[in-house]
């Protein structure tokens, strides 16, 4: 288990984690880093050596709802405009309220760290996304764009996600199952032609859609750090992670004013080339020198499917440092 030094900020009363290793830097360029679902800080351990070795801060969050952070109650916590403030508490804390950034998101921290470089750029270096690529506040309800794309026979997975209790129900009656499931599934290593777990049949449940790996598959997570997510979710239940999905439209709402807004700051992109929101979002993509101005970068990685930064750590690792020294 790597050694980190934990901490907390408040962020309108709610508690949010966060950790940097225990031998890494306290001062220099700090780098936020954000995960997304279902995971935890834990998610960014093999970047925490190469950013510290380079003079950067690595500073893990645990979003909302994860980890040791705060879970409110309310489905509407869980809003992209809270999660931004949530991002800038720990910024705050960490390095100073007058002090900037730069932060990397990944999976759903992607859409946490494109929205506060658009909210709050005033305290973004630089941003970062892995797997979901930056698109601005368009003109359709995101939920009528999901349910048109998947037809009257299928339904995309966060639609299946909108119903408070029912993903819960299904994913907790196994949890440590239906993890290894969707880990495993979104990766490089499970085969499309078989099973694709972002389009279920109705009444039909996400587990149905998983793959599982054979021995010696999966090398990309040891069976550590696979208990260490377990541990993580045992503890605080995915009612917190699922209510980020059922924000959606509420965040099309109070988003309005920023509606085809493009980020400005210096970013970078990656992506995987077995990559399911990288694939989806292919017209995200083409619209990079329109959205992301300030974009270094945009590289797909081979072989690699939706856990960028754990499947493909150095390849990762070098693009970030890549984009930060520029940064400097």
């Amino acid at each position: 288990m790597i050694e980190v030094v934990h901490n907390r900020a408040k962020s309108s009363g709610v508690r949010i984690h966060w950790v940097e290793p225990a031998d890494g830097p306290t001062t220099g360029p700090a780098v936020v880093l954000i995960h997304g679902f279902p995971e935890s800080w834990y998610s960014w351990r093999h970047q925490f050596e190469p950013l510290a070795e380079a003079g950067y801060r690595p500073i893990a969050v645990d979003v909302r709802g994860y980890g040791r952070s705060g879970a409110p109650v309310d489905v509407e916590a869980y809003a992209m405009t809270a999660l931004v403030g949530d991002v800038i508490a720990v910024i705050d804390q960490a390095v100073g309220e007058d002090e900037s950034a730069v932060i990397v998101g990944h999976d759903w921290g992607a859409p946490i760290a494109w929205n506060t470089a658009l909210l709050r750029p005033e305290r973004i270096r630089g941003v970062a996304g892995l797997s979901v690529p930056y698109n601005p506040r368009g003109d359709i309800k995101p939920l009528d764009a999901l349910r048109a794309m998947a037809g009257p026979d299928q339904i995309f997975y966060i639609d299946y996600f909108q119903e408070p209790g029912v993903a819960e129900a299904e994913a907790e009656a196994d949890l440590a199952r239906w993890l290894q499931g969707f880990y495993f599934s979104a990766s490089a290593e499970a085969d499309w032609s078989v099973s694709n777990i972002a389009f279920i049949e109705p009444g039909g449940r996400l587990r149905d859609h998983m793959q599982y790996p054979d021995e010696g598959q999966m090398a990309w997570m040891t069976k550590d750090d696979f208990a260490f997510y377990v541990g993580e979710f045992e503890r605080t239940g995915l009612t917190g992670p699922f209510n980020r999905y059922r924000n959606i439209n509420r965040d099309w709402y109070q988003l309005a004013a920023w509606r085809h807004a493009p980020i400005t700051a210096p970013s970078l992109f990656i992506g995987g080339d077995r990559d399911g929101p990288t694939l989806l979002a292919a017209k995200a993509i083409e619209n990079f020198p329109t959205n992301l101005p300030g974009l270094t970068r945009s590289f797909i990685v081979d072989e690699c499917g939706h856990w960028v930064q754990q499947e493909q750590p150095e390849t990762t690792n070098a693009l970030l440092l890549e984009f930060l020294a520029g940064l400097d």
